[in-house]
């Protein structure tokens, strides 16, 4: 996005990576992640000094995800910013999430990473939150720290709901005329997907309607294996494993609601996707996703912690779900449109013309 987006204004773009050349020796998986390592932080930063000497002055160096932090002290002296998309395994890490406890050769990567924060003065965020939380890390050490909500792929938009219906019926061999539930999200602890079964199977207890529950996602992992095979309802839970945009604008365009019941995220794309093609939400009330949601979301609370307090949260959540899926047709139909008006806050256009702006500022402030 950025690359294609800076290009389009005119200036001049060159992507930097490490290429593989320990990685590619005959290891196994962990091996090779090891050896990926010494290409990173061992021989990248070599062939990368000698490119930054032939730099103009005016080079913006642009660092697109703060993993790569190590590389900061490189350009300190330089122009340069770092997006910040979420610090999750940074805190991790801290020991601040107890549900994600942190190896000792990953908590040292992650001090890794803050070192080269600290060398860092120039800041994009992603969300207020994210801003918020890297202030914890950084203090007030930054010369600039801003927040740029992420431009939406143009491709999600709204759709004719029974064509989308149709169109993901063909792909996906399931029933879908009479509508259905929907999650996006991978295999980590924060996507809380088992909460969305249980949520699901909650749904199921107190409703006459039997609307299949489609996860766009990973394989399932054991833990949320489990969680499906003891479901009453699991005839009706299907795993789309690798969709691909298309399959999801279809779906987002198709269904009947979309359950985001997240514990934490940088953004939370799947939000803002949904509520581009008309898509009604349901997600958790903490920041980001009260932020993306906006007035046009529906919140839940978080899944609690203690297992004894499961059942109620997951019941609570599923008469949320039921007001939604029962809602008049005019009503929905207002819904609808207050979701599509919330999603032009991330219009593609409005957020590179943002970026290009702050890009300029860091470019001339370094002149």
């Amino acid at each position: 996005m950025l690359f294609v987006g800076m290009q389009n204004k005119g200036h001049n773009v060159q992507i930097w990576q490490p290429k593989p050349i320990f990685s590619k020796l005959p290891f196994g998986l962990i091996g090779k992640k090891w050896m990926g390592y010494l290409d990173s932080f061992i021989i990248f930063p070599f062939v990368a000094k000698v490119r930054i000497r032939k730099c103009k002055r005016k080079t913006l160096f642009v660092f697109t995800d703060q993993a790569l932090g190590p590389w900061v002290p490189l350009v300190s002296k330089k122009a340069h910013v770092i997006h910040c998309h979420d610090l999750l395994a940074l805190q991790s890490a801290k020991g601040e999430i107890k549900e994600n406890l942190t190896s000792w050769t990953g908590s040292y990567y992650q001090k890794f990473i803050l070192w080269g924060y600290l060398a860092a003065k120039h800041f994009i965020s992603v969300s207020i939150n994210t801003e918020e939380t890297l202030r914890t890390f950084l203090g007030d050490r930054a010369v600039t720290s801003q927040v740029v909500y992420n431009g939406l792929n143009p491709k999600f938009r709204p759709l004719d709901t029974m064509t989308a219906r149709e169109n993901l019926e063909k792909c996906i061999g399931i029933s879908l005329k009479t509508g259905f539930l929907m999650h996006v999200g991978g295999n980590q602890w924060y996507k809380n997907r088992p909460g969305v079964i249980e949520i699901y199977n909650s749904w199921r207890h107190i409703s006459i309607r039997k609307l299949p529950l489609l996860l766009f996602g990973e394989s399932p992992s054991d833990d949320l294996k489990e969680v499906f095979e003891e479901s009453e309802f699991k005839c009706d839970i299907h795993f789309i494993v690798d969709a691909t945009d298309d399959l999801i604008h279809f779906a987002y365009a198709g269904a009947s609601l979309l359950i985001f019941p997240s514990h934490a995220e940088g953004f939370g794309w799947p939000i803002a996707e949904a509520m581009a093609c008309g898509c009604l939400v349901i997600t958790s009330n903490v920041p980001p996703m009260t932020e993306v949601g906006g007035k046009s979301a529906t919140y839940i609370s978080l899944k609690p912690s203690n297992p004894s307090d499961v059942n109620k949260w997951a019941a609570d959540s599923a008469r949320v779900v039921d007001s939604i899926i029962c809602m008049p047709k005019k009503e929905s139909q207002t819904a609808r449109s207050l979701a599509l008006h919330n999603a032009k806050r991330f219009e593609l256009d409005a957020a590179i013309n943002q970026i290009e702006e702050i890009y300029l500022n860091i470019t001339e402030q370094a002149r």
